[in-house]
Formats: structure tokens, C-alpha cells, sequence
């Protein structure tokens, strides 16, 4: 492992700089540690590291310090020794941080446009709205106020404090109190401001710590919290206090989002199920894959890599809105550029196309004109999907093409706009079966006010009339967290929502559709799609309907990005059997069905028999039997699944289904 990083540095530079390390380190030991001061501005900085880039805020207030005081160790190293996998792959902290939504929390003009429309429904509560809003999206303005003493945080602050703007920046996050986390939600964050700690994985006595307390003002320590899930319950559980039309507290609570709860309620949260539960930041703060580990700050040629890592990628599901602030850089003043917007990008498709679900199609039956084809949908994240915000949603898209390419059926689908076609005009209900064009299966929170009618003003929520967000593996509605996750509408008494074989608990739900087919006998091409949104044309309607800097600017900005959907997953089957088709009029056996074996048998089989075809549920041929000398034929099945077997006349074909177990 030193033979690695020695290779790097010529040995006489090594010997030179472990000398004067020594003497700076008995300097610091016999004196106390000195106030260092930067030799080089941001801008040098900046220009040194070949970045072309918006500097990162910079300084400090009494309580907090920006991310561009941290970037000077643990951002990009030039000489390629600190912040790199034993590849050599940069893995700094501050540059895969700087282009996720966390860094950008403050910027977010979707946030920014919100908080304005609450503010102008409810002038009255300005006060109230913002310095809630800022306690998570900017908590180094809005804490660094009630610290010092100055009272309510505003967003009319935020806009002139660089600061705040950083968004959820390193230090809020590295400063959190162990004896607070899990304890507090909404907002309520709890600091370690005495002695100024700087929590992180690694064991104290293990920290070369010195140069962040000269150079920061920061100590370096050990806290188990910053690894434990319970670090994002503070802002990843939130609940609001209700008004009336009128303005008017109304005394009722609405829990805006649970996320942290629907974590503590499923087979991921690693207290309760401690060897295959895995944490928020198991997912995004992902640790580096390696026994080496990295080297966690530049400068300092004789530090050792340090295990475990965790990237800082933070990626979620909201490409939306990172493509937003990639493509209006400018406007937004990010301070990422567009290669790192680009990385996060990927990882956040990533995350949503091989993370968050898998699909399954199959048809149950077929008559001469129904299909009945169930589509199956498996979620694999840590928590409800979609999850956080209510005005994210995700809905199931089913098409059917015959032979010829020629649609039979399309069931949600997108219109130009962005919505989906055939919805109901208020709000969808949640589906068991869907029999006409006019139902879709959107999975989706909808907020109701006091009069139970639909809003999309988040303070005049009251209860949701519908969650039915797909429950995380593990959910059980006798969880004690239960009273902030419920599931809400019809999805609670559908049989196979969370419910497996009659077990609570499988994150599934099964959407069963009753396709028209017009006795159409041929093969049908079956693709059911996934598709997820994060401000839908809905969410944002009533909001277009005010007018201010911050709505005019996101207004602006959603009709020139537009807001069409992003693909989840996607499922494709061939669908062979005709409805008409009856083995008993051939004298042709098969057995068994369901196969347990993987051993079919087929006989009975005279001259008519021409030949038996054997597909897997994609359409691709697994076996065949040409010509029908044989009575009897067995054959091993490749795996666990449906087939269709085709037995070939020169009348006509005979299709059976066949599922191997």
C-alpha cells in the first residue's frame, strides 16, 4: 500500500518534507497550535486547479463556515496524492458534493418559487413560512440568526448571506449532536458549537487534526452519528401546522414528508434488522469499495489512506431539477460546472433505473377478446417510492402492439404538456383493476385542506386523500412509525398492495389490466413502462397562478426545460397464446403445470402434430420439436418462469401456457 503513494513523489522531496512535518509538528507540540492564514486567494485557487467554475462560497459567521474553507484540503488535489482511489480516480468530497441537490438546496428555484407562493396565499404568516422553510434548505443562515440571538430567518436574508446560500454545506451536517439525532424532526437540528467539533468515522487518537484547527478552527473527532441513518431524520421528517382557507390555524398537523420513518418501517433499517439493513448513507454517501481507502486531505505527503470512505454523491431521484441548475448555471449562480453536474446526473439515473424498482409482465389469461395481463412492480429503495415531497409522483405506462406494430392498447401515456392522458381532472384514485382508458395507475401523494378538498398549497394541508407510494420491503401498518406513513385511499384494501400471498410486508403492488384485444389471434407484444416525475404540470398550476421574482424566474425556467417524465424501468413480453385454443380438441397432454422439476412432459402427439415450439416470456425461443413422429416428448425447462408452448398443425396452432417453479 506505501509502495503505491511512494511512487508518485521522488524520495528526496519524501525525506525534505517528513523533516520539516517533524519540526512543525514539535512546533505545534511545544507551542500551540498557530493561526494559519491562506497565501492564495479563491481566484489563484481556482486558477491553479485548472477549474472553470464558480468559486465556492467562502468564510465564516459565528457558528458555521462555508465549503470553500473545506476545499482547500479535501477538494481536488493537483498532484493526484489526496482525495483518489488506489486507481487514481478523484474521489474528493467537496467536487462530487458542489453538483447535488444537498449544495444546492438554498438555490433550488423550484423551493424558492414555492416558499413565495405559500407566502403570497397566507401574506400574513410570511415570517412563520420562511424561517421554516430556511432551517433545512439553508440552515447556516437560519441558525447562525437564532444562535446570535437575531431572531427569524428570511428569505429576503438568505438572498444577501453567501453563506446560507451554500445550501446544506459540510459543516451542518458534521456538527450535528449524537444525543439529538432520531430525536428531533422538522427542522429542529441540534449543533455541537462547544470546543467546535468536527464529527467524523474515524477513531480521535487516529486524526492528524492540527492542521484543521490552525487553518479552520474545526477539531477533528470521532462520532458514531454521522454514520447512523439518524444524521437525515431532522430534515427528512417533516410535519406542518395546518390553516384554514382563511388563514386561520386550524390546530390539525400534516406530515409533509416521512422519509426517515419509512426507513425505521421496512426490512433497511439496519437497527432492527442489523445484518441485512443498510442505511441512507449505504445508498448516498456510498462507501469506496476497497480494503485501501483514501488519502483524506492534500498537502500532507506522509498521511495514510484512511477506510471506510464515503462518497459524497447524494443522488436521489430528482433529475429534473438537476438538469435545471446544469442548464441555468448563470442565472442560479451554481458553482459546479457542467462535467460535474453531468456526474451526478449519472449517478442519479443510475440510482432510479437499477435502484429503485423491478417490473414484472405477465399475462393470466387471454379469451378471444380480453388479455388479462398483470404488471408486477417490486420497490427496492429504503423507503416509499416516490418519496419526500408530494408533488412527485411515478405511474405505470402499458402499451400493446400486435404482429404488425399496430397499437391495440395505450394506457398512460403523455401528453405534450407533460400530463398524463385519461386522468381524472381532480385526482386519480388508486387502482386493483383497470378496465377502461380513463384509468391510470399513478403511485402519488394528494394533499387534502380542511374541506377535504384537493390543494397544492402545502399549508393548507391538512390529511392526504390518497398515499399510495409503493411501501418499502417490510412495511407494516402495526409499525409504531405507522401514524406518519400511513397508506391512505383504496390502496389500503387492495389485496396485493404490500401484500404477498396474504403476508404484510413485500414492498409489491400488482396493477391487473383487462386489455381488448377484438379476437385478434395472433402474438401480443406486451411493454409496460415506469415513468417518474418531480414537479408535474398539477403540482405547479395553482402556483403559475401568482406572480413574483421567484415564480416569474421558475416559471420561466419550467416552460423552456418543460417537464417530461424520466423512464424508471421498463418490462417487454410476447404474448403467443390466441384465447381460442384447446388441447383436449387435439388429444394432447401436458404435464405438469406448474412444473417444479424443470422437467415438461408432452404426449399424445399423432401425424397432425407438425412440430412443438417452446418460447420464454421475452418471445425467444428456448426449444423445439420438429416433425410429429414422436407420441411423447420431455424437455427440461431453462429456469424459473412462464413459457408458452406452441404445437403446430396444418390447421392451425395450439398454444398453452406452462409456469416452471
Amino acid at each position: 500500500m506505501a509502495a503505491h503513494y511512494v511512487t508518485r513523489i521522488p524520495k528526496v522531496f519524501i525525506v525534505v518534507a517528513l523533516l520539516c512535518a517533524g519540526l512543525s509538528l514539535a512546533a505545534w507540540k511545544g507551542h500551540g497550535v498557530p493561526v494559519a492564514h491562506a497565501y492564495h486567494t479563491p481566484d489563484e485557487l481556482s486558477a491553479y486547479r485548472g477549474t472553470q467554475q464558480r468559486a465556492l462560497a467562502t468564510g465564516q459567521n459565528t457558528y458555521f463556515m462555508a465549503s470553500g474553507n473545506c476545499a482547500g484540503c479535501h477538494g481536488h488535489d493537483p498532484s493526484g496524492y489526496a482525495m483518489v482511489t488506489a486507481e487514481g480516480k478523484d474521489v474528493n468530497v467537496v467536487d462530487d458534493w458542489r453538483s447535488s441537490i444537498m449544495a444546492n438546496a438554498a438555490r433550488d428555484p423550484f423551493w424558492r418559487a414555492k416558499v413565495s407562493h405559500e407566502v403570497q396565499v397566507n401574506p400574513a404568516h410570511q415570517a412563520g413560512l420562511e424561517n421554516k422553510c430556511t432551517t433545512c434548505h439553508a440552515p447556516m443562515g437560519n441558525f447562525e440568526s437564532h444562535y446570535t440571538g437575531q431572531g427569524l430567518y428570511s428569505i429576503a436574508q438568505l438572498q444577501q448571506d453567501t453563506i446560507a446560500i451554500d445550501g446544506v454545506s459540510c459543516v451542518p451536517c458534521h456538527i450535528q449532536r449524537k444525543d439529538s439525532i432520531d430525536r428531533f424532526f422538522s427542522g429542529q437540528l441540534h449543533f455541537d458549537t462547544l470546543g467546535r467539533p468536527l464529527f467524523g468515522p474515524y477513531a480521535t487518537a487516529d486524526i492528524f487534526g492540527a492542521p484543521m484547527e490552525s487553518f479552520v478552527g474545526y477539531v477533528p473527532k470521532y462520532g458514531s452519528q454521522i454514520l447512523d441513518a439518524g444524521l437525515c431524520a431532522g430534515c427528512h421528517t417533516l410535519i406542518t401546522e395546518t390553516a384554514d382557507l382563511d388563514g386561520n390555524p386550524s390546530g390539525d398537523e400534516f406530515v409533509e414528508q416521512a422519509t426517515y420513518h419509512e426507513w425505521l418501517n421496512s426490512d433497511f433499517n439496519d437497527r432492527e434488522h442489523p445484518e441485512t439493513g443498510i442505511t441512507c448513507q449505504g445508498c448516498h454517501v456510498p462507501l469506496l469499495d476497497d480494503d485501501i481507502g483514501v488519502v483524506l486531505s492534500a498537502n500532507y505527503i506522509f498521511l495514510q489512506p484512511k477506510t471506510p470512505f464515503g462518497q459524497h454523491h447524494f443522488a436521489g431521484a430528482n433529475l429534473f431539477m438537476l438538469n435545471m441548475l446544469k442548464d441555468n448555471g448563470d442565472t442560479l449562480k451554481v458553482t459546479a460546472t457542467d462535467a460535474q453536474f453531468d456526474s451526478t446526473i449519472e449517478r442519479t439515473n443510475r440510482m432510479l433505473r437499477q435502484h429503485t424498482l423491478l417490473i414484472e409482465t405477465t399475462v393470466a389469461n387471454r379469451t378471444a377478446d380480453t388479455a388479462f395481463v398483470n404488471v408486477k412492480l417490486n420497490n427496492l429503495a429504503g423507503h416509499k417510492f416516490p418519496s419526500g415531497y408530494p408533488s412527485r409522483r411515478a405511474w405505470v405506462e402499458l402499451i400493446v402492439t400486435d404482429d404488425n406494430g399496430d397499437t391495440l392498447y395505450h394506457n398512460g401515456g403523455v401528453g405534450s404538456n407533460g400530463e398524463i392522458i385519461g386522468i381524472d381532472p381532480l385526482w386519480e384514485p388508486h387502482h386493483d383493476q383497470i378496465t377502461s382508458p380513463d384509468q391510470v395507475q399513478i403511485y402519488e401523494m394528494v394533499m387534502g385542506d380542511v374541506n377535504g378538498d384537493v390543494t397544492t398549497v402545502l399549508e393548507r394541508a391538512k390529511d392526504p386523500l390518497k398515499d399510495n407510494r409503493l411501501a418499502p420491503s417490510g412495511f407494516s401498518s402495526t409499525h409504531p412509525t405507522y401514524d406518519t406513513t400511513r397508506i391512505v385511499g383504496t390502496a389500503f384494501t387492495d389485496p396485493d398492495f404490500n401484500h404477498e400471498n396474504g403476508m404484510e410486508g413485500s414492498g409489491t403492488d400488482v396493477v391487473h389490466y383487462h386489455v381488448p384485444v377484438n379476437g385478434i389471434t395472433g402474438g401480443l407484444h406486451i411493454r409496460a413502462n415506469v415513468w417518474y416525475q418531480s414537479a408535474p404540470p398539477r403540482s405547479v398550476a395553482d402556483m403559475f397562478t401568482y406572480s413574483g421574482p421567484e415564480i416569474d424566474l421558475f416559471q420561466n425556467l419550467y416552460n423552456t426545460q418543460g417537464n417530461a417524465p424520466f423512464l424508471v424501468r421498463s418490462n417487454a413480453i410476447v404474448d403467443l397464446s390466441s384465447g381460442i385454443d384447446d388441447l383436449r380438441e387435439l388429444g394432447v397432454r401436458m404435464f405438469p403445470n406448474p412444473v417444479r422439476d424443470g422437467i415438461l412432459t408432452i404426449t399424445g402427439m399423432d401425424a397432425r402434430v407438425l412440430g412443438v415450439e417452446v418460447y420464454d416470456a421475452s418471445g425467444r425461443k428456448v426449444s423445439e420439436l420438429k416433425g410429429g413422429n414422436r407420441a411423447t416428448w420431455q424437455l427440461r425447462l431453462p429456469s424459473n418462469g412462464t413459457y408458452v408452448v406452441v404445437i403446430r398443425t396444418a390447421a392451425r396452432n395450439f398454444v398453452e401456457r406452462v409456469v416452471a417453479l
